[in-house]
């Protein structure tokens, strides 16, 4: 899909890692011009600057906490002035935060995770729409929810798993609100991806071969498998499709 994206501005959230890294790799193969939010280091978002900058494109980054609208209104019109706009958003930023079962989750523990996967999306989100709503050829927004939102997750996910299930339902309804706009709204849900921050601290290796055995394609995922279909779904490519989710789970789930 290389150059489907040339010239597209596009904004993405927690990148210096993981899926987030995977995705604006793509994105960036894929052509576009690139700002780069994190919030944990800068090694990361250094290689994608010299990535882009290695292919003639422009690329930025930036750290932010995104449950923090005053600092999330700030980085994205840091991007938006240095991009020229925004066509692109691909919500990533996202998270578990721990495992605990529903006798062990107290009101704090409930907000931080809400907060982690919803309020950041609402805020970026936010802080985006009136860049999106000028992009000349129409806009696309991408979200990254997850198969726990689906069908549950493993035990103690009960509110990642909500939260993520609310992903699905936020990308249905944000389509509809925007679709006259010339904006699209899609979500991704991927299933056991392997090699990321999120199942290096919270999956145990007997974990994982426990579901990978249950994965008719008989592998777990990888980043790129999500960056692939992320990078479709900011594209052109699918022009009529909104309020979508993209399932990447080997076929574990089929809807």
């Amino acid at each position: 899909m290389s150059g489907i994206l040339k010239e597209k501005k596009t904004f993405v959230s927690g990148a210096e890692q993981g899926i987030g890294k995977a995705v604006a790799e793509h994105l960036i193969d894929a052509g576009c011009d690139i700002f780069i939010h994190y919030f944990m280091g800068e090694e990361g978002p250094k290689e994608l600057v010299a990535r882009a900058e290695a292919r003639g494109q422009r690329a930025a980054y930036g750290k932010a906490d995104l449950t923090n609208e005053a600092e999330t209104t700030e980085c994205v019109a840091k991007a938006a002035e240095f991009l020229g706009g925004i066509d692109v958003l691909v919500n990533n930023v996202g998270g578990i935060v721990a495992r605990k079962y529903l006798g062990e989750i107290d009101a704090v523990f409930w907000k931080t995770v809400i907060d982690v996967n919803m309020t950041t999306m609402l805020h970026v989100t936010q802080a985006c729409l009136p860049f999106l709503e000028k992009a000349p050829d129409g806009a696309s927004i991408v979200n990254l929810a997850s198969l726990a939102g689906r069908c549950g997750g493993h035990g103690g996910s009960l509110v990642y798993s909500t939260t993520k299930g609310a992903v699905l339902t936020w990308t249905r309804s944000l389509a509809a609100e925007l679709g006259g706009k010339g904006i699209r709204v899609n979500t991704v849900a991927p299933g056991l991806i392997l090699g990321t921050r999120f199942h290096n601290q919270h999956t145990t290796k007997e974990s994982a071969d426990a579901t990978i055995a249950q994965i008719p394609l008989g592998r777990a995922g990888t980043p790129d498998d999500v960056a692939r279909a992320v990078v479709f779904l900011a594209g052109q490519l699918d022009g009529f499709m909104t309020g979508a989710t993209l399932d990447i789970n080997g076929g574990v789930y089929c809807a």
